[in-house]
């Protein structure tokens, strides 16, 4: 089973949104299967077969993530970020400050889907492989 310590090392050579299809490559072949990333604190919960579980801790300190979201601004923020012109934390602030509480992405079907704080899906789409 895969830990945090393999994770985070597939994770440290990711340096924008435009590393992100081989990052999830990569905690693929490891066996994760979904994962949630929660933008108020930055920990992650990575799922695996027979309900393995690997839970990271906090990364910074607790952001606030605005209750309404605003949806286009998100998605401007989100192809900026996905042709690599910021990094993780602006985009993390980025995401508190219009409205995502957390993104889940799921290996099986290729997918990363973004949540407002009422758990409604803001956006879906597919990861390019």
């Amino acid at each position: 089973m895969f830990t945090i310590h393999q994770i985070t090392a597939a994770h440290s050579r990711v340096r924008s949104g435009a590393d992100f299809p081989s990052y999830i490559q990569k905690i693929k072949e490891l066996g994760v299967r979904h994962y949630d990333a929660f933008v108020a604190d930055g920990h992650i919960n990575y799922y695996g077969a027979d309900n393995h579980i690997a839970k990271s801790p906090p990364k910074y300190a607790p952001l606030e993530v605005a209750l309404k979201p605003r949806i286009s601004d998100f998605m401007l923020g989100l192809k900026a970020h996905q042709e690599g012109k910021s990094d993780y934390l602006t985009f993390i602030h980025l995401c508190a400050q219009l409205g995502i509480d957390k993104w889940q992405v799921r290996m099986d079907v290729m997918t990363c889907t973004y949540f407002d704080r009422e758990g409604n899906i803001i956006l879906e789409e597919a990861i390019p492989q």
